[in-house]
């Protein structure tokens, strides 16, 4: 077999070496848009069990603060006092956080026959609205290209 190049794995070779720099440029130029977001959560009076973060972006408003599937997620284990979430490579937008401290670490938020949480929870701007779920609009955050943001979250049942 010929080949119209006297040296194909060198044309071979530069070709990746060409597509894995534009990609590496590719990658930079997404990290440097992107936010960050710690959330520091105050209040676990246990180490029992996990801490489950929860963060929604504004597509997913309607899914808040309940579905879990449509929200970027962390597990932390759970430490008397305070632990943190961090959130990085967030593209600039409109976000809510929902936390919940999993005692008895079964990976959900226990609920009672009311549908309210039986396991202390927070979400952002400690908002705590009394016989319905917190909405997203009033949870929400806004986060610009590049920022770093940290919010405190105060767990209460």
């Amino acid at each position: 077999m010929t080949s119209a190049h006297p040296h194909p794995r060198r044309t071979h070779h530069a070709h990746w070496r060409h597509l894995l720099g534009a990609a590496a440029l590719g990658l930079a130029a997404c990290a440097a848009n992107a936010a960050e977001l710690t959330l520091t959560i105050n209040g676990l009076a246990s180490a029992d069990g996990a801490l489950g973060c929860a963060l929604f972006a504004e597509a997913a408003a309607a899914r808040f603060p309940l579905d879990q599937d449509a929200a970027n997620t962390q597990r932390v284990p759970a430490r008397e006092g305070s632990v943190q979430c961090v959130f990085r490579g967030l593209p600039a937008g409109s976000y809510a956080a929902a936390v919940a401290h999993d005692l008895n670490g079964n990976g959900k938020t226990d609920r009672n026959l009311l549908g309210m949480p039986t396991e202390p929870w927070a979400v952002s701007n400690n908002l705590r609205p009394t016989l319905r779920a917190p909405r997203f609009a009033e949870a929400a955050i806004s986060l610009g290209a590049d920022e770093r943001r940290s919010l405190v979250l105060q767990l209460a049942r």
